[in-house]
This record gives structure tokens, sequence and C-alpha cells, in this order.
């Protein structure tokens, strides 16, 4: 039948953009045993016309030697292959021996393609586009065998700087929607980034490992509906991180359900019929035995006063009313204007943005419903009435949202279309069942989402528009950065509590973040609920950049848990000094002059390589207006907004202004530590980092936060600094 027909087209139709994402680079390597038998591994599996394989999915169990296998521990795999591909054309053939009594060593010498570990560091050394690549065919074997831990605990992947923790989260993403495809496809997998620059970054990687529909997010734009533009200071931020603001939003719901001072006496039918004190009482004590959320226990709540009362108008008659005058009295009850105030007192219906806003522009009530908080606190957190959400007020507002349930307004949709949902999903059943088809590859949820024009990606999106959808596994990278409050709201969103976090404790530069693990995880998921895997290997930085880094943290204080890089590069440090008495000017003039000598050496016509300045905060808007014009003079102007992502409207300002989404795709980034978390460049460019360590709101986070602007390089780190900078700090 045609809904039959449908469904198997939407099937093949996402097959096909699952082959098409993969096709570049479709297959990277090549296992061969000690019985002459090869295996080909790729993006995903492939098999004959006689299905017979062809091509292994590196996710599978069978692909595992090609990443684990070692000269010592090879098993019955005596070569290993990598393969470089353009789309469908070989450009490149690097073997492996594992054996070396294997009969394969004699072949690939006289092949000319006998090498170690060329791909890895080819890959290294390849320029960045500003997008984020998969490394499927250089996964490392401490990378794998956290890739494909089980999917039933949290696990936490904590490494320094370039040690590949985000990508061995998304492919530990793409492996477990593999592996358990049918617990995960509906459920879906949530990846919850520090920023919408570092979301774009890594957008392409799951795609290219055959994997569509997974929801990404930032903290701030966890919750449907509301946008996070305001910024709190770092002590703002740290106070409404913290767990008992929890207790701050419940004691803001529970004051708006109180007994009012006046209760009202209504005639009804010639009769004076009075609201008490015991009926408001005891309605309180029913709703909250409902443990329903505020809205929706304030449904038990009118009723259970409406019925107090209109009991008490029927036991003051002198006779027993017949059900219709019962009813009529109830219903001049229900829609006594005095009464509905009253009620609206005594249990106020609010929605989740009304209530956050109140307590925020109040300080009495800030004080009353917190009152741990000091007077200094309380000045920090008190704004005007309907200022802008913060991203730390997003984990305040879902907790408030958890509390008070859906808006009543827009309750009742909801219901419909929950409701609408349901029918639908009963007639696809009927329908299957009709044809013969009730179980197997196309189930009633595939038929409904057919129905509706919904594919892979639409059911994520989805997910990703409902607030209350529960996710089987959860994503997190920079998780160190996140709050006790953040993680309630995480938490909530996976009741299995399947979590693959990464971070660096050592990165650690928000006030309220993560500076051990065991701290935060054994209060999440008690001592023995979840599993510390630690990477060690530097593959981002060349040596020099990660032992200048690495020593700078250790005096600091701060826990350091990578060895050093993987290779080294002659000249990736650079010292500039601008001598004792310059003017900034000649501080611009510096910086100008070696960021258009990076340019040209990092960054290709074809618009591959990055290159990033980092400064002080107040330097960054001044800086991004001089390299412009700068560029402009030495490049000419149309060169120079491409590079720094200017469009057409803003060079006519003349001010180098652009925008978030332009930075993180432009060649030339000009930006402060707080907008490379989790990126890299080909280059770096470190401008007065003692400023830096200075402006911080603490000692540690200066110092985490130095550290992340030192590991960001692939090629080179280039450090300029004053006289009286060299004064605050000397790296």
């Amino acid at each position: 039948m045609r809904t039959e027909r449908d469904s198997f087209a939407t099937m093949y139709e996402d097959r096909l953009t699952q082959l098409r994402g993969v096709e570049d680079r479709l297959v990277f390597g090549r296992i061969d045993n000690d019985k002459g038998e090869k295996r080909y591994i790729g993006r995903m599996g492939l098999s004959s016309e006689n299905h017979e394989p062809i091509l292994t999915d590196w996710r599978a169990e069978a692909a595992r030697p090609f990443y684990e296998a070692t000269p010592s521990h090879h098993g019955d795999i005596v070569m290993r292959r990598h393969l470089t591909l353009n789309f469908r054309k070989v450009v490149g053939i690097e073997d492996e021996v594992l054996d070396v009594n294997s009969g394969q060593v004699g072949v690939a010498q006289q092949a000319g393609t006998l090498t170690g570990e060329g791909a890895l560091i080819a890959s290294l050394n390849s320029k960045r586009t500003g997008k984020m690549t998969d490394i499927v065919a250089t996964i490392q074997g401490e990378q794998d065998r956290i890739i494909r831990a089980p999917l039933d605990r949290a696990i936490v992947v904590q490494g320094g700087p370039g040690t590949g923790k985000t990508a061995v989260a998304l492919h530990r993403a793409a492996y477990l929607l593999y592996t358990h495809r049918r617990r995960l496809e509906r459920s879906g997998v949530l990846v919850v980034g520090p920023s919408s620059a570092f979301l774009r970054y890594i957008n392409q990687v799951l795609p290219s490992l055959g994997e569509t529909g997974v929801v990404s997010r930032t903290i701030g734009d966890l919750v449907p509906g509301f946008n996070a533009a305001g910024t709190d200071e770092p002590h703002a931020a740290k106070l409404k991180g913290e767990a008992r603001m929890a207790h701050a939003v419940a004691n803001a719901v529970a004051a708006r359900e109180r007994v009012p001072k006046h209760l009202p006496t209504v005639r009804v039918n010639g009769m004076d019929v009075r609201m008490l004190k015991t009926d408001v009482q005891q309605a309180i004590e029913d709703a909250k035995r409902t443990r329903s959320p505020h809205n929706k226990a304030r449904e038990t709540f009118v009723r259970s006063v409406l019925s107090a009362m209109r009991n008490r108008y029927v036991n003051n008659l002198d006779y027993t009313p017949e059900q219709s005058e019962i009813s009529d009295a109830a219903l001049q009850l229900k829609m006594n204007d005095e009464i509905r105030k009253t009620l609206n007192l005594a249990w106020l219906p609010m929605n989740a943005a009304w209530l956050i806003d109140q307590m925020f522009a109040k300080p009495a009530q800030l004080k009353r419903f917190a009152p741990w908080l000091s007077e200094d606190d309380i000045e920090a957190l008190t704004r005007p009435k309907h200022s802008p959400l913060t991203v730390s007020d997003i984990p305040l507002l879902d907790e408030a949202m958890e509390l008070l349930g859906p808006d009543p307004k827009v309750s009742a949709r909801e219901a419909a279309e929950k409701a609408k949902r349901a029918e639908e999903e009963q007639f696809a059943k009927d329908t299957l069942a009709q044809a013969g088809i009730g179980s197997g590859i196309v189930t009633s949820s595939m038929l409904v989402d057919n129905i509706n024009g919904l594919d892979a990606e639409a059911v994520a999106q989805r997910a990703g528009s409902d607030r209350e959808w529960t996710y089987g596994h959860i994503v997190i990278d920079e998780a160190q950065e996140l709050t006790a409050m953040d993680w309630r709201m995480l938490m909530r969103r996976c009741p299995s509590r399947s979590f693959t976090i990464v971070g660096d404790v050592a990165q650690t530069s928000a006030l309220g973040g993560t500076h051990r693990w065991d701290r935060t995880m054994n209060r999440l998921f008690g001592p023995d609920g979840w599993d510390l895997k630690e990477l060690t290997i530097n593959y981002r930085n060349p040596k020099e950049v990660s032992q200048l880094a690495s020593r700078f943290a250790e005096n600091e204080g701060l826990y350091v848990s990578t060895t050093e890089g993987v290779r080294t590069m002659a000249d990736s440090v650079k010292r500039v000094a601008v001598a004792e008495g310059e003017s900034d000017s000649d501080l611009m003039h510096t910086i100008e002059h070696e960021t258009l000598e990076s340019v040209q050496q990092f960054i290709a016509d074809d618009g591959t390589g990055r290159v990033a300045v980092i400064a002080p905060d107040a330097l960054v808007k001044p800086l991004r207006s001089s390299l412009y014009h700068h560029l402009s003079e030495n490049v000419g102007e149309k060169r120079a907004s491409t590079l720094m992502g200017i469009s057409s409207d803003t060079r006519q300002t003349g001010n180098g202004e652009y925008t978030e989404d332009a930075m993180s795709d432009a060649p030339l980034s000009v930006c402060d530590t707080q907008m490379i978390k989790g990126l890299e460049y080909d280059a770096v460019i470190l401008v007065e980092p003692g400023e830096i360590t200075q402006n911080a709101p603490s000692r540690l986070s200066g110092a985490a936060n130095l550290y992340v602007a030192l590991t960001r390089p692939t090629q080179r780190l280039i450090i300029v600094q004053t006289s009286s900078d060299r004064e605050l700090l000397t790296i």
C-alpha cells in the first residue's frame, strides 16, 4: 500500500544521504592476517550483491585490530595499511608491518610503502580549515578503548590540550549510535559544547561518519524558545551556578502558595457563602499531595476550594436541592471575579521566565528566597526588570520550569498535539497490522514520521524543541566549566545516566567549575557510577609549544595530565619583545607585522589555514580595526575582508567589527580567551599574556585562560609582550 511504499522510500532516501555523507575518503585502511586474508576498513559497512562483506565499518568489532594492534600485541594481524584518498582517488599508501617475521615486510619494502606513523603525522601537519575533521583513519589505541567503552556508565575523559578529547567524544557518539541503534535511534544523542562557534567547528564530524540527526546545543540554548543574550560578571555567574540556588527557585515558587489576608464572602442565589482559611489550607495540602508541578497542581487546589464553598452553600440550605441547582451554584462560584482573584493570590499561575525575572529584579525577594546571600551578593545579582537572560539564568529557568510545569496558556495546545500524535501512532499500528508487517524494519513511529514528512534529522529537531525530551546518551565537551546548576539541568535530560564527559581540569576558568573530577562526579553518579579515562599524548602542539605550556601550568599549580607532543618543529615558539618606553602604537605595529607574516605563511589562497590573535579583552576591538586597515593596505581590501570575515555592509562603516559567526569561520580571528575554547589554529599570536592573567576573576582562572591560549597552535606560537607586561608575567 502507499504508506508502506512511502516508508521504504524514506528509509532508502536516508541511506542515500548517509552514503553521500561518507563518500569522501570512504575507505582508509586494510588489515591483513596470517592466513593471507584482507579486510578493508571504512566509514561504513558495505556488502556485495551476494551479501559478501567488501568494506567493514570502523565501529564494528572486526575493525578493532586496525586501531589497537601493536607489534607486541597483534594477534593474527601481520600488517596494517593506511590509504589516503581524495574522494575516490588513492593519493597515498602506507604499510605498517606488525609481525616482523611475516613475508609482508619484503612485499612492502619492494613496493616502497613500508612506513610508521606517517598518516598520523600528515594529518597533524595539514592546514586547519575552520572545521574539525574526523580522525577515523588515525584513531590511536588509547583513544579507541575509550570510544568503545560501554554505554550504560558515565565516562569521564580527562586530557590536556591536543589529546583528541573532542574527537574521541564525537567518534564515541558515532560508535554508540552504530552499536546500540535500536536503543538510541528514538531517544537520540545530545552533544553539549561550550559555544556556538565550537558547535559550528565540529558540525561536520558526525555526518562524515555516517550519522545525522544528533542534537547539538550550548548550555545557553538548551531550553527551547529562550536566548541567552546577556552576560553575567564572573562572581554573579558563580552565585547563580551554586546548587543551593535550586532551593531559591523552590522558595520563590512556594511563596506563591499561601493563604491571602482577606478572603471573600459572595452571594449565591441570595445566600452569603464565605471562603474560609481552612478551605484554602486544606486545598493547598490537597494540591501538594498530588506531587504535580505548581501549575498542574493548581487545578486540584481550585477544585478543592470551590468544592468546599459549594458544600457550604448546600449545607446552609433548609431543603435538599436539585442537582441542577447545585451545578448552577458551583458555576456561579467558579465565575465570580472576586473568588478568581483570591484564588490567583493564593495559588498564582506562573511561567518560569516571569518568576526568574521577578526574583532578580527585587532585592528583598531575592534575600527572602536565598537567605544565605550577603548584601554584596544581592547587589551583584540584582538587575532591572525585563533584563536579557544570561547563560547562567538558563539552568535556573529550567529549574523553574520543572517546578512550575507548562505555562497554563500553552499547556492545552501541547496536550492536543500529544493526543494527535497518539492517534496517529495507533492508526499506524493498525495499518501495519493489516499489512502483516506489525514488527520489523518499519515501525509505527517511523510510519507516523513519514506521514508527517519527518526524517531522522527532523526527529532530532523535535527533540531539540522539547524541553522535556530525555536522551539515550549525552556528550559534554569542556565539561570542567559546568556549574552545579548546569549539571542539574543535564541530569534530568538523561535518566539512564549514560554520559561521555570530556574536559581538562587545568583549563577550568569558570569560578563555579570543576577542579577535581571526583568531587563533582561522586555527587552526581556515586563513587561507583562513573569511570575516569585519561588521554596523555598531545597530538596538536609541537613539543616546544607543549613543553612551554606545561611548564607554565605546573608553575601555576594546575593539574597537567599530558606528556609532551609527538613531533618537533623548529621555530615553533617565537617571542617578540616591545621595548620599554615604546608607545601603544608601537605595540600595534608589532602585532600588525607579526600577523601579516603569519597570514602569508599559514593561510593559503584556497582558504585553508587558520591564524588567531588572542589578546586581553580591552585590546580585541582596537586590534580588529587596526589589523583590518593594515591588511587592506598590504593585501587589498577584498582580501582583508575575506581573511577577517567582514561583510561589505560592515566594511562600509570602516570599524572592522564582525559577528561571532564570521569570527569562527574566518581564516584570521581576533579574539579573547573565552572565544577559543576547544578550537585550534595553525598559528597563534598571543598578545600581552600578563594582562590576560591580571584581568581574570581569580589567579587560577587567569592561569587556566592563558594555558588554553598557549595550547591552541598546531604549528607556531608567537608571544608579543611589552616590558611592563613581562614584569607581570614571564613565560
